[in-house]
């Protein structure tokens, strides 16, 4: 997986490429905690994300936790929706 970030003021944007997967999850936690104390609110583009498995949708959670609810998810795939709908997700986190 390939994830890039981008910084403007108080806001971050992670786009993430391939698979979110087990053996990716460890460089999104690692990303996570990279992010400044001044970030306020965080997107994560999933546009180009092609596959996401439990480990990957905990890190969207931590994610979530960690902005205290200033989290949006962009450009979900229908696939990868429907796994957020299966978890119940999709109802605490803003996805556009």
């Amino acid at each position: 997986m390939t994830i890039k970030k981008k910084i403007e003021g108080k806001e971050a944007t992670l786009f993430l490429e391939g698979w979110l997967d087990t053996q990716a999850a460890p460089e999104m936690q690692a990303e996570l905690e990279k992010l400044e104390d001044n970030i306020e609110s965080l997107i994560i583009d999933m546009s180009a994300l092609e596959y996401i498995s439990s480990s990957g949708v905990r890190q969207v959670v931590t994610a979530y936790k960690k902005m205290n609810g200033n989290l949006t998810v962009k450009n979900v795939s229908q696939g990868i929706m429907s796994i957020f709908k299966i978890t119940g997700i999709d109802k605490r986190i803003n996805f556009q």
